[in-house]
């Protein structure tokens, strides 16, 4: 790919609302950009997904950073490569990090598309021209939670993600169910519960939702097996898919029914489309999760769900969910439920320089 230049651009921007989960609230998002230029001046742009603090994963944009810095990019200097997928292959020498290499690989896929001057979609094999868009309420009180739905319905969103604890469970969805008797809700506890509650997670089974997400433990399998035999709602992991390997045990013991794929959590496109081929193949239901990311992610994201085996609604806002204005041009938006699939080079979306300048907090080049 011949590359002559890495770039990192350390990111800051406040959230238009604050983002309440149980784990904690974020306001303010850091982030990590990475620039990649070849010997023609051509550039690619991927997005580090980590949080200031390790309350998803263990990373970190410090930790990402020093990733980057001291490990990644020194492999891309000493070993060239004609294909992102090499990448990929080469980063498997580093254990977890995954979202400091996803940051890396995800610039080298955009850089590989413009290229080859087709779409980062058609490159990955996607075969959508419009994905469905879904939405997060992160609220913390039921009245908060039902205006953020019903200003997110007027927007045209498809699906509903509530985020829940045992604090804020049952009552909290029964009396959204109540109000919203056909709308498609899905439940994300971020691992709040444990095999103790089961009777409160089958409760959940009468509200009709299409899943819970990650209920247990983090990293765990398992436990999530014994859960899924026990409750008719579907389970959906998240934070235990890390790997294809994690994604293979996960089907194989029954763990859950649904698998969330975020480009971060599990290192970068290839391992993520390693995944959804899987199961594609297994007939086990993907969907594109979110990170409260910036423009440059859920551009990555939009080419990743137009894959054929995303056939949930995923965590794909526009970008003015989040943001007064993002860092790129044009900004991510939605129409009658679904954002349409770029057709140009790359991720497909321009970068918008003005604003990337104005929330850039640190900046650092290597040389290739």
């Amino acid at each position: 790919m011949k590359i002559t230049a890495v770039e990192l651009f350390i990111i800051k921007m406040p959230l238009k609302a604050p983002f309440i989960t149980h784990l904690g609230t974020v306001q303010d998002r850091e982030g990590i950009i990475v620039k990649i230029t070849d010997q023609e001046g051509m550039t690619g742009y991927g997005e580090g997904v980590a949080f200031s603090t390790p309350w998803y994963t263990e990373e970190t944009v410090k930790t990402s950073i020093h990733m980057l810095t001291d490990v990644l990019i020194p492999v891309l200097q000493t070993h060239p490569i004609d294909h992102p997928d090499e990448a990929a292959e080469l980063f498997k020498s580093v254990r977890r990090n995954n979202m400091a290499k996803a940051g890396l690989e995800t610039a080298l896929w955009d850089l590989y598309a413009k290229q080859q001057a087709l779409s980062l979609s058609k490159i990955l094999g996607g075969t959508r021209q419009e994905v469905a868009s879904g939405v997060v309420v992160a609220a913390d009180s039921l009245t908060n939670a039902l205006k953020q739905i019903e200003s997110y319905l007027e927007d045209g969103y498809q699906r509903i993600k509530v985020k829940i604890s045992p604090e804020q469970d049952y009552r909290f969805l029964a009396e959204i169910r109540k109000r919203y008797p056909l709308l498609p809700i899905l439940a994300d506890a971020n691992s709040a519960y444990s095999l103790d509650d089961l009777d409160r997670l089958r409760a959940l089974d009468e509200l009709n939702l299409l899943m819970i997400e990650q209920p247990l433990g983090h990293d765990d399998i398992i436990e999530h097996a014994r859960l899924q035999k026990q409750i008719k709602t579907p389970i959906c992991l998240d934070e235990s898919i890390v790997t294809f390997d994690d994604a293979r045990k996960a089907v194989e013991l029954g763990s859950c029914k649904v698998i969330n794929i975020k480009v971060g959590r599990v290192g970068g496109l290839s391992e993520a489309k390693r995944i959804h081929d899987y199961c594609v193949e297994q007939e086990i239901p993907v969907w594109c999760g979110g990170m409260i990311e910036f423009g440059i992610s859920r551009a990555h994201n939009i080419a990743l769900a137009s894959l054929q085996g995303f056939s949930i609604p995923g965590d794909i806002s526009a970008s003015s969910r989040f943001w007064e204005e993002d860092i790129i041009l044009p900004e991510v938006s939605v129409e009658n439920g679904v954002i349409q699939v770029p057709n140009s080079p790359g991720i497909g979306f321009a970068i918008n320089e003005k604003r990337l300048k104005e929330t850039t907090i640190a900046t650092k080049v290597f040389p290739i």
